[in-house]
């Protein structure tokens, strides 16, 4: 496998700013459904199997987890923030930087399971509960100098769900492989 296609094993992210309501239904599934995949795919995993990683020079299976508590948590934040000012600039940060530090490089995945558990439920009961006009409802991303509407949003996220868990499931191919 090239080196593109560990790096987006499902394709890149496609944005749509009008999804039909089955795309959005579909999508927020793909994010109430995330948990419970992770969880189910993790659900043997070794200290060491969490220390591969799923391309050269890429995070490892452990890193990618915590990365995704902090990013989903960044995102119920960002819908808050659309769904309360308007049009907010949202705040990015340094995924990468997060990635490195002591709680993204825990080997116990256990806390940010939980919490992605929890904000998942939590997420999704907003989710589902958004009207046609909130859904148009937009946030400034500064770092793409470009501005997000939330339907668009839930899709780049159910994206966000299956693209990780894609890197998790290439990593215990992998076999570490690239370590």
């Amino acid at each position: 496998m090239n080196l593109e296609a560990l790096k987006f094993p499902i394709g890149s992210c496609k944005t749509d700013k009008n999804p039909s309501k089955e795309t959005l239904l579909r999508s927020i599934n793909d994010i109430e459904t995330f948990p419970e995949k992770l969880k189910a795919t993790l659900s043997n995993c070794t200290k060491t199997q969490l220390n591969w990683r799923y391309r050269p020079n890429g995070w490892t299976l452990k890193q990618v987890v915590h990365h995704c508590a902090d990013s989903h948590l960044n995102s119920i934040i960002r819908f808050k923030l659309a769904l309360t000012e308007t049009t907010p600039s949202i705040r990015p940060y340094f995924e990468q930087r997060w990635a490195e530090l002591p709680d993204g490089k825990d080997d116990d995945i256990s806390d940010s399971l939980a919490l992605i558990t929890i904000l998942h439920k939590k997420w999704v009961r907003l989710l589902k509960n958004l009207s046609e006009e909130q859904l148009q409802l937009e946030f400034i991303h500064p770092e793409h100098g470009k501005v997000f509407n939330l339907a668009e949003t839930i899709g780049i996220y159910a994206w966000h769900c299956n693209h990780h868990l894609a890197h998790i499931k290439l990593g215990l191919e992998a076999k570490g492989k690239y370590d």
